[in-house]
């Protein structure tokens, strides 16, 4: 939706620039250009009713795009910003999850949350770079720990840390909808809200009675958590359901 409004954005400043130029005989400054494609582009996703960001996103992309084209900076440099973006949110676009780091204060409200007894299975949903999975392998060497990643470069990070620190954590690549969740006692996930329905969807068809779903800063629609902390003053909530 973001690149077709770019792109009809595009068009219709185009268009306007040539009338000027053919009426009037007024030629535009292609920042000036820049800046009425990005405004037209912002309107338009309002008009589309896409989320608070892509208004500034649509706005400033052009403009960024014309300023950095005057640095005359190398082709290749932008080929290896792409890819390293690509291979980090990778199929964003089709799952909704962006790239989500958490911090230690969250994987210290997890681990407070796990049941006395071990060993236990858990799964670590959007595993990210690792960290929640390797704090809790060293905190408590004797569960079953895994982290499941879509994304190329945050999967292959996690596997290194995990080999270097010798940890035992599996860091499998795949989509966590593929999984079956009978086989974990706790789930934790830092999605979106987007995601959150789908996930509570499978969790409450696979999932044990007694094992226990975490969700990081997002809430599932409709459904009152039965858990809820914040483990950094002014930062977000940390919810659980008990299955």
């Amino acid at each position: 939706m973001a690149l077709v409004l770019q792109v009809l954005s595009f068009v219709v400043t185009l268009l306007l620039i040539v009338c000027l130029d053919a009426i009037f005989g007024v030629a535009v400054h292609v920042v000036l250009a820049a800046t009425l494609q990005g405004g037209i582009a912002a309107a338009l996703s309002r008009v589309c009713k896409q989320a608070p960001w892509w208004l500034a996103i649509q706005f400033f992309f052009p403009i960024v795009l014309v300023l950095l084209l005057g640095l005359h900076l190398p082709p290749t440099l932008f080929l290896g910003a792409f890819l390293i973006l690509l291979l980090l949110y990778w199929s964003t676009y089709r799952t909704q999850v962006p790239f989500y780091p958490s911090r230690m204060a969250a994987w210290q409200a997890v681990e407070s949350l796990l049941p006395s007894t071990s060993p236990i299975r858990i799964i670590d949903i959007g595993s990210g770079l690792g960290g929640l999975s390797l704090h809790l392998a060293k905190q408590r060497p004797d569960d079953v720990l895994q982290g499941i990643e879509i994304a190329p470069l945050p999967w292959f990070i996690s596997r290194l840390r995990a080999r270097f620190s010798r940890r035992h954590v599996d860091f499998v690549r795949g989509d966590y909808r593929d999984l079956d969740f009978a086989q974990y006692d706790v789930i934790f996930a830092y999605l979106s809200p987007a995601a959150m329905p789908d996930l509570w969807q499978k969790a409450r068809v696979e999932m044990r009675p007694g094992t226990l779903l975490l969700s990081y800063e997002f809430q599932i629609p409709d459904v009152t958590a039965e858990i809820v902390m914040r483990p950094e003053e002014k930062g977000p909530e940390l919810y659980g359901w008990k299955m």
